[in-house]
């Protein structure tokens, strides 16, 4: 571990100077690279100067131990600074674990009402309304790229990028199905009824993460449809690509401007195209994805909304809440943290 630091103290060191050169100030792509590798490295760095101090102060109080006097006061200062040595040791553990290359970027999701017909459509719209929420209290950003309203209420479909810092990093674990579990506002027997809607997480690609080939995409331009009302295009501005290879499609009808929804629909399709591949390569390895916390196949069953209990239950961990009407309002920390903390512990297993 000691020499993995050292390692990482002298890269940090190596970009605080390269940082100050000519040719990395007057170079923007190496500038922004750099300073992210920076960035990713600080937090180690830091901690680990801390632990590396904490030992001298270790070796200091031993010393201390010899003199009559100050024995005593350097017995308690050793014993609280041996378990300072202990927290920032598996700290460091946890910071060495192989970081996701995606965990900072920003994300694009799309949720989907699945099982159920309108309940299925209207609890889309539901667990739309909750990582909105989640995503204002953590101060990021939504836009909408697209939306299929349905008559009943909710989305059969809706996708839109969160903006902000280390966005993958916290809703990752979203993907799969979300199973619902209430009496529909359409029952009225009084009867409870199970549906679902499917997450997808994808982090949004740059050109440099996956190139795509417009030779093998279809574009067509149509009219856009939806539910009525004044926001829906009457002029032929909505797109629909189709990736011939994989036969993915994305549609994108948000926006007035042709362009625009073009812009938003490639957006779309190269995450899809990046979760595709990343998806295929996971599946080759087969062995690697034991450790994963769930598969992020959206026909996993990850999680359970019931309202009658006002509970929800997180089934890849074993996590059960009793605070749903909160949970909905956004107040998902819990949920999220439990997750990252299961990763954790299964990467340490498995390194």
């Amino acid at each position: 571990m000691i020499e993995r630091l050292e390692a990482i103290l002298k890269r940090y060191e190596e970009l605080d100077n390269l940082l100050t050169t000519p040719e990395v100030l007057n170079d923007y792509n190496k500038m922004k690279s750099l300073s992210k590798e920076h960035r990713s490295l600080e937090e180690t760095v830091n901690t680990y100067k801390q632990y590396k101090h904490t030992l001298e102060e270790i070796e200091g109080s031993k010393e201390m131990l010899q003199d009559q006097e100050l024995a005593s006061l350097a017995a308690s200062e050793l014993e609280s600074l041996e378990k300072t040595k202990e927290e920032l040791t598996n700290k460091l553990e946890i910071l060495l674990i192989p970081k996701d290359e995606n965990d900072d970027k920003n994300i694009i999701m799309e949720i989907r009402g699945a099982a159920g017909g309108d309940e299925g459509n209207i609890f889309a719209g539901d667990l739309f309304d909750m990582y909105r929420r989640y995503a204002e209290h953590q101060g990021w950003k939504i836009e909408i790229m697209n939306e299929e309203r349905s008559d009943a209420g909710g989305y059969s479909l809706i996708s839109f990028m969160i903006k902000g810092e280390n966005v993958y990093s916290k809703l990752k674990y979203e993907s799969g199905a979300h199973r619902v579990q209430r009496v529909p506002v359409t029952e009225t027997q009084g009867r409870v009824h199970t549906s679902t809607a499917t997450v997808l997480v994808m982090p949004e690609i740059e050109e440099v993460d996956f190139a795509l080939d417009m030779n093998e995409v279809r574009v067509d331009i149509t009219r856009s449809s939806g539910c009525g009302g004044q926001g829906v295009n009457t002029t032929d501005s909505a797109v629909r690509l189709t990736h011939i290879p994989t036969g993915i499609i994305v549609y994108s009808q948000t926006e007035r401007s042709q362009i625009k929804n073009k812009e938003k629909a490639i957006k779309i399709l190269q995450a899809r195209l990046y979760d595709y591949y990343q998806s295929k390569r996971d599946q080759e390895l087969g062995a690697e994805r034991k450790s994963k916390i769930g598969t992020g196949d959206r026909s996993e069953k990850i999680r359970t909304y019931n309202y009658p209990q006002n509970r929800v239950t997180d089934h890849r961990i074993g996590l059960t809440l009793n605070t749903l009407d909160k949970i909905m309002q956004g107040d998902i920390d819990k949920i999220i943290e439990s997750l990252i903390t299961e990763d954790q512990k299964r990467k340490l297993a498995g390194m």
